[in-house]
Formats: structure tokens, sequence, C-alpha cells
């Protein structure tokens, strides 16, 4: 998997302050995209030890609340491993005290089989495609309003819809 670019504190990729990890890959080329450069694969450096090194050591702080996987699309195909296993990682390393949101251009029912979704992997998952025609700046933690928040139940194990 290649990656774009790791910020070491976001406010507006999630809730509270987070790192964000901007992966290459993504198959929905939505018109009006705010990242185009990330949809070749081939774009940006190899996710190795080292930049896995520099995603946690940034999340480690004590003013950072978690991890947002973006891109691109971190559920591109050829992402979906290293997600998955990025996101083992982090939940041995962090546990419940540090969350993980993930930007997908699928929709939530295109991917509840995967591993990610099922084992419960990400604590947010924001979905579907940018739609430019359903663009609104006020809709909170999304581009477009086709997009849904889905919020993973720790206690019940169960994905809801958020608002």
């Amino acid at each position: 998997m290649k990656y774009l670019g790791i910020n070491k504190v976001s406010f507006v990729n999630g809730e509270g302050a987070r790192v964000v990890l901007w992966v290459s890959g993504c198959n929905h080329y939505c018109p009006g995209c705010q990242n185009p450069d990330s949809w070749n694969p081939a774009n940006g450096k190899e996710f190795n030890v080292g930049a896995l090194a520099k995603v946690f050591d940034a999340v480690e702080r004590e003013t950072i609340d978690g991890l947002t996987l973006s891109g691109g699309d971190p559920m591109y195909p050829q992402n979906r491993e290293e997600i998955a296993r990025i996101c083992r990682m982090f939940r041995v390393k962090f546990g419940d005290r540090k969350t993980i949101w993930m930007y997908t251009g699928y929709y939530f029912r295109e991917i509840e089989d995967e591993p990610i979704v099922k084992e419960g992997l990400v604590d947010v998952i924001v979905d579907g495609p940018f739609i430019r025609e359903m663009a609104d700046q006020e809709y909170l933690w999304a581009g477009s309003t086709n997009q849904k928040i889905w919020r993973y139940d720790r206690e019940t194990g169960k994905w809801e819809e958020s608002k």
C-alpha cells in the first residue's frame, strides 16, 4: 500500500484532535474530489515500518484523540488487508483509549462483510462517495449529504448509523 502523507494533527477529519493517514488508491473518481492525486494507487510512498512508527508516535501524544484513515480510499481493494493489519496493531497498542475513524467511498452495505467492519477494528466509518450536487459544508464530518456516519458500539458489537 502507498500513502501520500501523514498529518500529525487535524481537527476536521473526525472528532477531536486526530492524526490522519492519507492512503493512495481509489476507484470512485468522484467529480469535485478534494484529493484526485490519491486515486492512483502507485502515487506516494510505500507504507512501511517507519511510516507505521511515525503514525503511532504521533497518535501516542496525550493531546491526540485517535487516527483517521482517509485518502484515496482505505477500502480500495488493494488497501484492505494492510488497513486491517494497521488497525489490529493499533488496537493492541492503544486499546479503546484512542479511536479510529475511516472515510470510504463505499457504502456501508458494500463493505459490511469485510474483516475491518465485522471485527469492529474501527470506531467510526463515514461512508459513500462524494457527490458534488449534494455537497454541504455544514454537514458535520462528511462532504455530501448522501454520506452516513456509522459508529461501532463495543458493548453490543453492533454498528449504528448516527447523526
